[in-house]
């Protein structure tokens, strides 16, 4: 029996029909429990992190690490793949994204969208008028939108496994939203995406292990089936952007060899997975923020293996987003932020990614000549590399110092994008930077790191406490009235004995819609 928040019939009945439905039923009657259990094994795994075991390469699946195999051959439309942009399925970021110049748009239901049931229903039907080539959007001043006749292809990223779709309950548990998410879209865009030849292809977040991996691959094959759609036509690339997952990368791409299309170094939540998986380790403590980046050892030797390993399984070996964006009406700054990027691009070629990602359109020339000058062919798959990378290489503690300025930086950039947040808004400029949940999840878990282990700010050797948080939050809640209940979530969650899993778990029930 389902519960469907009752405004559905009113608003989309185009979009969740009795149809759909009652697949969304059969979908999460088949693999909601498989998807409860592998988050249980999550906790058991956490817990030998914190007790000092940390992740480790598998022993019993060596054979698949040292094995000759590849994945299915990709489809020739997604052979080129060398600027992707990413954004929520807002409808007219949808337009602008596709129409960018960018090879690939990936769709985000998870990171830089708000997951209120009018987003989350209203993206579905932005893509279906997407997949269809019928998406228009009417701007009071601007006039009409529509898509060129030549767009990016589509890429839909769905939730993640630890979150839940509280408007849709059968038998009062609400449905998974990974499934919620993909199998909507699956339901309502796939044969569109199929006559067009482009899809369906699909970003896959979060994992940590290869049997979360095989949970996809078992969705995706039993969708076909019952979809009547070409078996092995769906296709998923999979953000490498967890810490335990950088062990399993072979193992991950075994279990989906039939459907993958590659990896990605999903830069920012790897960041805030190192920082979990070693919450409780005081030797781990991280420096500000700003000084993490892809040269830092632990990135970069990631970053390396991820190239490695995808092109010895003849797939994608994606690179990360860069945050910035174009800075208006200062040219000195812009200047300063674009030569960020082109660093980091020519970064990433040279490497042998095959491609990257941006967040914004006014990046994606600049991203493109970059590659464009490095990478005459549609991608560097056929590209080996020797580099070696050890166990001691992942798990290397970055240096640098913590900062007055780090801390400031991290609770406001929290407390601001949690206010958002809740109000609906996934993707937030801040500071000439695009936050989207991975980076205020490295904000909030830093600041909850520090108070833990009683970290020091640099030159002056002040302890941070949560006293300290507290001031500078309050601080701002003083200035601007509307963040109180932001201020409130995260000083609870900095505060928390442990640090919670995901700041958008505990979050989620304070949305406005």
């Amino acid at each position: 029996m389902t519960n469907i928040r009752n405004d559905v019939n009113e608003t989309y009945p185009d979009i969740l029909t009795e149809s759909a439905i009652s697949f969304l039923m059969e979908l999460s009657t088949k693999f909601d429990r498989a998807r409860k259990e592998l988050l249980h094994i999550r906790k058991g795994r956490q817990t030998l992190y914190d007790e000092g075991y940390p992740p480790d390469f598998l022993k019993d699946t060596e054979g698949i690490r040292t094995g000759e195999w590849v994945a299915a051959p990709t489809p020739d439309v997604i052979q080129d793949r060398r600027v992707e942009i990413t954004g929520p399925p807002d409808r007219k970021m949808i337009i602008n994204a596709l129409n960018s110049g960018a090879k690939v748009f990936m769709a985000d239901f998870e990171d830089s969208m708000s997951p209120t049931w009018k987003n989350a229903l209203e993206g579905q039907r932005n893509l279906r008028d997407a997949a269809n080539r019928t998406i228009t959007f009417n701007h009071p001043t601007k006039g009409v939108y529509k898509l060129n006749e030549e767009t990016a292809v589509l890429f839909v990223r769905p939730r993640g496994l630890h979150l839940e779709e509280k408007h849709f309950l059968i038998n009062g548990e609400p449905i998974g939203a990974s499934l919620f998410d993909f199998g909507l879209y699956m339901y309502t865009s796939a044969n569109a995406q199929i006559e067009n030849g482009q899809g369906p292809f699909f970003y896959l977040p979060k994992i940590e292990d290869h049997s979360e991996a095989k949970w996809w691959a078992d969705v995706f094959r039993f969708t076909e089936e019952r979809l009547g759609i070409p078996k092995k036509s769906i296709k998923a690339t999979v953000l490498l952007e967890t810490l335990p997952a950088a062990f399993q990368m072979n193992e991950i791409l075994w279990e989906l060899k039939d459907y993958s299309a590659g990896l990605n170094c999903g830069r920012w939540d790897y960041i805030f997975s190192y920082i979990k998986t070693f919450r409780n380790h005081p030797s781990k403590v991280t420096p500000d923020r700003a000084q993490i980046g892809m040269t830092s050892h632990f990135m970069k030797s990631y970053s390396e293996m991820v190239i490695q390993t995808c092109h010895k399984r003849g797939v994608h070996a994606m690179g990360g987003m860069a945050a910035q964006i174009p800075i208006r009406g200062d040219e000195k700054a812009n200047t300063a932020a674009m030569d960020k990027v082109k660093a980091d691009k020519l970064r990433e070629v040279h490497a042998g990614h095959d491609g990257t990602w941006v967040a914004h359109p006014g990046l994606v020339p600049l991203a493109m000549s970059i590659f464009n000058d490095n990478m005459p062919e549609a991608n560097q798959i056929k590209r080996r590399t020797s580099y070696s990378c050890s166990k001691d290489d992942l798990l290397m503690s970055p240096t640098g110092t913590i900062t007055m300025e780090g801390l400031r930086q991290n609770i406001d950039v929290g407390i601001r994008y949690i206010a958002a947040w809740i109000e609906g808004n996934g993707c937030v400029p801040l500071y000439n930077l695009m936050e989207d949940a991975a980076t205020a999840e490295i904000s909030r878990a830093q600041t909850w790191q520090w108070i833990k282990h009683a970290a020091q700010i640099e030159n002056t050797g002040q302890t941070i406490t949560i006293g300290l948080v507290e001031e500078i939050a309050f601080k701002l809640t003083e200035e601007d009235s509307s963040l109180r209940e932001a201020t409130a979530l995260f000083v609870s969650l900095c505060a928390s004995k442990t640090l919670h899993n995901f700041l958008t778990l505990p979050a989620y029930d304070r949305l406005k819609g």
